[in-house]
């Protein structure tokens, strides 16, 4: 049976920059093994599965998979699967610019801008849930890592739907040069029970505020290329740990350039800590599986 299929470049404007996310469109009949055999054949770091809706307030159902495992939410799968069936003419946004997707994490809003090659996608963070690490496991993080963490902002388990270890260091310069023990990294996120790490740095000039670098080898991805919900979660770290002002902001972030990448995410945070994140989407694979 053909599946109309996808893979969309997230976070970039130029196909091969941003992060990929392979899109199955008709996934109606596939068990949740052929969903994980696939995402492993696909061997990105997520791979989706559209669904019809199992209720009138969504557009459509989507199920996110790892190499390795399911997970509740993800963002740059929910942007490009939405710039996916946008582009197939599968959904179309509602009269106020949303589109709603039904996850394991619940409904996600995401907004949508323009049209075609100028379409800006964003989504709505799922509410930050954050508990300070404990520092036994913050010098744990440090080795592992390879490099010093912030103690004036402790680093933080995030939990947005995937559970991110969030940490602040130096500098981008200190980010881009992490060479982090991924085994060792693996059996840390295992013994906490996260997802992954992500870490972020100042950007000393440019247009970007900050660069970041997300880890999951746990997942079966080492490192993922251009991360929303990791983005996400450093927006509300840093709004609960006061580095961003009191009514909020936003900003642009870099992520990628230690796996040949360059993605820029736009983050804004309100007054009440609200996130979003959005970019932009390309699409460099249009096709069917056939299974």
């Amino acid at each position: 049976m053909k599946r109309a299929y996808k893979v969309v470049d997230v976070f970039t404007h130029r196909p091969l920059l941003g992060n990929p996310v392979a899109v199955v469109l008709d996934a109606q009949g596939l068990s949740s093994d052929e969903m994980q055999a696939i995402a492993r054949w696909t061997n990105l770091s997520e791979t989706t599965f559209v669904l019809p809706p199992e209720t009138a307030e969504a557009d459509y159902r989507l199920r996110i998979f790892t190499p390795g495992s399911e997970l509740p939410f993800a963002g740059h799968p929910t942007l490009g699967s939405a710039h996916a069936l946008l582009e197939a003419g599968r959904i179309a946004p509602r009269p106020d610019g949303r589109v709603i997707q039904q996850c394991g994490a619940g409904l996600i809003a995401l907004t949508v801008q323009g049209a075609s090659d100028d379409r800006q996608l964003a989504f709505d963070l799922p509410r930050a849930k954050i508990e300070t690490l404990h520092e036994t496991d913050t010098a744990e993080l440090e080795r592992v890592l390879g490099c010093k963490v912030s103690r004036q902002s402790p680093p933080a388990v995030v939990n947005v739907g995937p559970v991110w270890v969030v940490a602040q260091i130096t500098s981008a310069a200190a980010g881009l040069e992490l060479q982090p023990d991924l085994a060792s990294l693996a059996s840390f996120e295992r013994r906490l029970g996260v997802t992954g790490v992500t870490v972020f740095g100042a950007h000393e000039r440019g247009d970007a505020a900050i660069e970041v670098r997300t880890f999951a080898p746990s997942c079966g991805v080492n490192e993922d290329p251009v991360c929303g919900s990791g983005n996400g979660s450093v927006a509300a770290f840093q709004f609960q740990r006061g580095l961003l002002p009191a009514d909020g902001g936003c900003y642009l972030a870099t992520q990628g350039r230690c796996v040949g990448r360059d993605g820029r995410i736009e983050v804004n945070v309100d007054a009440k800590g609200n996130v979003r994140v959005g970019g932009a989407c390309v699409t460099c694979v249009d096709g069917s599986l056939t299974l």
